[in-house]
This record gives C-alpha cells, sequence and structure tokens, in this order.
C-alpha cells in the first residue's frame, strides 16, 4: 500500500491528494483460502472431464445397452466440444460482471444436474434422458474451461500464478484419466441387459453423489476474491473504475492483438490434435493390435497421466523463469516430434513400444495446456483471463471437431498412419507459427514496474 503524507498548510488534504488515495493500489497479500479454492475448483473440473470421457472408454457396452450405433455414443462426447463454442461469449461476460463465485456455482451446479439426469437413463429405450443428462454436462464444462488462469490471477502471488494455474488445468486432466480407469473397472462387458443396467447405475449413482457433494462445498468455501490482491498486477486491475470496462471493447482490442491471435491458433491447433487422437485412440490401437481393447484403455491413461506430469513440470518451470515464448516453442517442437515417432512406431508390433511413445506424446501435448494459457494472460493483460482462455477454448473446440472427422475419414480410407501424418501437418504448420509469436509480456511489465514504484 501507499501512505499519504499530510499536504503543508493544514491538516485538509488537497484535491489531488485525496484523488491520489483513491486510486492507490491496496496492499498486496496473501491468503491460505487460496488453495482451498483452487482445490475445489480441480475437483469439480474433474468430475465434469470424467463425465465427458464416461461413454466414450467403454463404447461398446453403451452400443449394446441402448442399442444404437457407436456414432451415436461418440456424439455423446462430441457434444461437449459443440456446446462450448456458442455459449463463450456469454459466459466469459458472465464471469466479467458478476465474478468467479457464480461461475463456480454455476458448473457445480449443472454438473450435478446433469449427473442426476442421467440416473433417469437406466432402461435401453431411455438413451435420449442419457443424451439430456450429458448436454447439461456439456453447458456445466463452459462454466469450467475458460477459469483456470482467472482463479490463478485473482488468487495466487506472482510468483506462483503458472504453478496455481498448471495444477487448475491438472484436476481437468485427472478426470480424464479416471474416465479412462473408471468406468471398465465397473462396468463389466455382461450379456444380461438387467445387469448391465444394475452396473451402469452403480457408475452413474457414484458420480451423482460425489458432484452433489462438490457443489455444496462450492456454496461453502468458494470465495469470489481475497480481501486484499496477491501480486501488484492484480492491484492495478481491481483499482480500476468499472464503468471504464466495456466487455465488447475488451474482445475487439483481443483480436487486434496479432501476437494473441497467432497462439490462438497454435493453441488450436496443438490442443485439437490432443482431442482428434484422443478420440480415435480406440480405433487406432485395434486395427494394429486386435482384441487390445483393455490396452487401448491404458495407453489412453498413459498419454493423459504423463500430460499432468507435463503440465505440472511447465507451471513450475515458468513461474522459476519467465521464459513463456522460448518455453511454448521448445515443448511444440517436441510435440511434433512426438507425433511423428508415434506415427511410425504404431505399426511395429510391439504394444510396450506403443506405451513409450504414447507417453511422450503426451507428456510434451498436454503439457502446452497450461503454457498457452499463461502466455495468452501475459499477452493481454491487463484484460480479463476469462475471455482470453475462452478464446483459445473455442479454437480447440473448432479444430478438435475438424480433425476428429477429418482424421477418421482418411484413417478409413488410406489407414491409420495417413491418418497420423495429417494430423502432423498440423503441428509443424503450428509450430512455424508459433516461433512468429513476439514475448510482449505485458502481466509481468507491470509487476516490475509496480515494485519498482
Amino acid at each position: 500500500g501507499m501512505v499519504l503524507q499530510e499536504p503543508a498548510g493544514g491538516p485538509s488534504q488537497s484535491a489531488a491528494a485525496v484523488g491520489a488515495a483513491a486510486a492507490a493500489p491496496a496492499e498486496v497479500q496473501l491468503f491460505r483460502r487460496r488453495w482451498a479454492v483452487l482445490l475445489l475448483f480441480s475437483s469439480y473440473s474433474l468430475c465434469n472431464a470424467f463425465q465427458w470421457i464416461q461413454y466414450g472408454s467403454i463404447n461398446n457396452v453403451f452400443v449394446r445397452f441402448y442399442d444404437v450405433s457407436a456414432f451415436a455414443i461418440d456424439w455423446l462426447s462430441m457434444s461437449y466440444m459443440v456446446a462450448y463454442i456458442p455459449l463463450l461469449f456469454p459466459v466469459a461476460w458472465l464471469l466479467d460482471k458478476k465474478g468467479l463465485r457464480l461461475i463456480a456455482l454455476a458448473g457445480s451446479a449443472l454438473n450435478a444436474v446433469g449427473a442426476w439426469v442421467k440416473l433417469g437413463s437406466m432402461k435401453p429405450h431411455l438413451f435420449p434422458v442419457t443424451v439430456l443428462g450429458q448436454v447439461i454436462c456439456a453447458l456445466a464444462q463452459v462454466f469450467i474451461l475458460g477459469m483456470p488462469s482467472r482463479i490463478a490471477s485473482v488468487w495466487f502471488g506472482s510468483h506462483e500464478v503458472s504453478t496455481a494455474c498448471s495444477i487448475a488445468v491438472f484436476g481437468n486432466q485427472l478426470g480424464i484419466a479416471a474416465g479412462f480407469l473408471v468406468p471398465p473397472v465397473l462396468i463389466p462387458n455382461v450379456e444380461d441387459v438387467e445387469k448391465l443396467a444394475y452396473h451402469i447405475s452403480i457408475m452413474f449413482f457414484m458420480t451423482a453423489g460425489v458432484a452433489s457433494a462438490l457443489f455444496i462445498l462450492v456454496i461453502l468455501v468458494f470465495k469470489e476474491k481475497p480481501p486484499n490482491p496477491p501480486s501488484r498486477a492484480q492491484a492495478s486491475i481491481q483499482s480500476r473504475p468499472t464503468a471504464e470496462y466495456s466487455y465488447v471493447q475488451s474482445i475487439l482490442r483481443l483480436l487486434r492483438n496479432a501476437n494473441f491471435l497467432l497462439l490462438m491458433a497454435t493453441y488450436g491447433l496443438n490442443v485439437g490434435c490432443f482431442y482428434a487422437l484422443s478420440t480415435l485412440l480406440n480405433r487406432m490401437v485395434i486395427h494394429h493390435y486386435p482384441g487390445e481393447e483393455v490396452n487401448a484403455g491404458r495407453i489412453g491413461l498413459t498419454i493423459v497421466l504423463s500430460g499432468m506430469v507435463g503440465a505440472l513440470i511447465s507451471g513450475i518451470w515458468l513461474d522459476r523463469t519467465k521464459t513463456y515464448k522460448q518455453t511454448t516453442l521448445v515443448v511444440y517442437i517436441m510435440s511434433l516430434v512426438g507425433m511423428i515417432i508415434y506415427t511410425f512406431t504404431l505399426s511395429l508390433g510391439h504394444l510396450w513400444v506403443v506405451f513409450v511413445t504414447a507417453g511422450m506424446l503426451g507428456f510434451f501435448m498436454t503439457g502446452y495446456l497450461p503454457l498457452g494459457f499463461e502466455f495468452a494472460a501475459e499477452l493481454t493483460y491487463p484484460e480479463s483471463e476469462g475471455t482470453s482462455s475462452g478464446l483459445l477454448n473455442v479454437s480447440a473446440q473448432i479444430f478438435g471437431i475438424a480433425f476428429t472427422i477429418g482424421q477418421g475419414q482418411i484413417m478409413d480410407h488410406f489407414g491409420t498412419k495417413a491418418g497420423n501424418l495429417f494430423l502432423c501437418s498440423f503441428l509443424f504448420l503450428g509450430t512455424v507459427m508459433t516461433a512468429f509469436i513476439k514475448a510482449d509480456l505485458r502481466r509481468q511489465q507491470a509487476n516490475l514496474e509496480n515494485e519498482q514504484t
């Protein structure tokens, strides 16, 4: 904080001094509650991500239970991508106008409601009810995906903000890992439809119970922001009069920021490749290793778990070095190298090789997620992190849908190697574009200037 000395000539302050006092940033302070808020967000993000992949990881079981096509079950996962694109801007506007707590309440409430609706779909003819439940969960995801960098900035100090963002992303990845691991364990592929319904209901009941408990915890624990800002950059934003801020103008400024537009395209290319790879992994592995459905799920789990380690290391490295451009470029290059190695080793006939190459690919490709969020927050300061990360996610969903459909078609007509080379070509394009992003670290500069002042 700043202490204003009394002006010479009397006890009454001058008008200028009063104005300075109003504009002075609040005292910077960190609060223990920040870890509770971060852990709670990661937990309900985990639960939502689990619900995204819980159908896809046992696709064949749900195809038989509901008597629908595999493509229909695929669309239960694709609904998450489709719902995000039109709803990003209304939700980002709400985040800016109403703050973190309302968005957290909405995300965790919708997640719980969707989980309970799915419990009403325990008969083979009730597939539309499970679709409704999944669509509600897809709506919840819109209130979740853009939050990590915003929570990190509002609650965490400048020396730990990237680590916090990584932990927030980490929860979502852990949910995907659980989605690959848990459903095959809980739901055996039995012939009796009644027994199958019983096993599916156990999974749905457990999910609904966890989602409801997390919603109650959000009501009790999740606060809008700490009493004092955690960093000089955040203090500067909070001291700005609200009348100055325009959401539409903010988006227009972002879309005029050439470095951010380049990052938006490169982020979409990288994460879109990850979405396509995850969705089509089962088909790829079974094409070369027939009868290895269980190991296909384990390879997906390996990609996600190694990616979580990569994400955490990326966040800690950024907090230590602040080398946003260099780190992003190196991780992008390694994602491309990993994809090329995976493409040419998939058909060698050794399953352990696929585990190793998929783990390496996941380490860099998923490790890129928090890097993109944090680099965007630096390039676009003092704009809202919710808006910048939301635009990154829209780019990822659009490329994800396009790459999933495109690679699926190429694999059907020309084989898995051609499909993977299709993704490699776009990762190469993204690497070249990343090299042209200028490291205009505005948030870092604001922290340094305020510390000097």
